[in-house]
């Protein structure tokens, strides 16, 4: 696991994986114990289940955290929520940004749960946009297009915070400070 993934992970509630990047990801969820719950219900959850999103709680030290942390990282298969939220409640909050109706009146799936479509659409949303979508969730993570950084979405006075954290760094040592006295009087 990255280094800053180390200090992110246990702040995170729940994840939302999106079993569509990998193949076999939804029967892997279930024989890992994880309990992963669908996003989708009825028949949408009947017919999609092999590539919907799901709710998966990693608590620190799971094997759900680390297939989270550190097998999908970097795939663009899940987001991060902060919440004290239930996962039930965490589920139904998040089922409402499940289906988008267009200009045009189509209704059609919207993948927020994918970081490339997620780090996208925050920032385009207006101050009531984010807080409907944001509601008890604190904060939103994903990686970053380069995976080595991830992204923290959080509002402030009703902003859009975006913070970059290079996981590379453990934010917990503090760099050595190295000094050349060489030549020096």
């Amino acid at each position: 696991m990255l280094p800053g993934l180390k200090v992110i992970a246990p702040t995170i509630a729940a994840s939302v994986v999106d079993t569509a990047r990998v193949e076999g990801l939804a029967a892997r969820l279930v024989d890992l114990g994880a309990r992963a719950r669908c996003l989708y219900q009825g028949k949408s959850e009947e017919e999609l289940a092999d590539v919907a999103p799901y709710l998966v709680p990693v608590p620190p030290d799971s094997a759900a955290s680390t297939l989270v942390f550190e097998e999908l990282w970097g795939r663009s298969a899940a987001i991060h929520a902060v919440t004290d939220l239930s996962l039930t409640d965490l589920r139904s909050h998040l089922r409402k940004f499940l289906m988008v109706v267009t200009e045009d009146g189509k209704t059609l799936y919207f993948r927020f749960y994918d970081p490339r479509v997620l780090r996208v659409f925050l920032p385009t949303c207006t101050p009531e946009q984010l807080a409907e979508f944001f509601g008890p969730v604190s904060a939103y993570y994903c990686e970053d297009e380069d995976p080595g950084r991830a992204l923290k979405f959080s509002l402030a006075g009703g902003a859009l915070q975006i913070e970059t954290i290079d996981l590379s760094i453990d934010p917990n040592k503090k760099p050595a400070l190295k000094i050349d006295w060489k030549g020096r009087h």
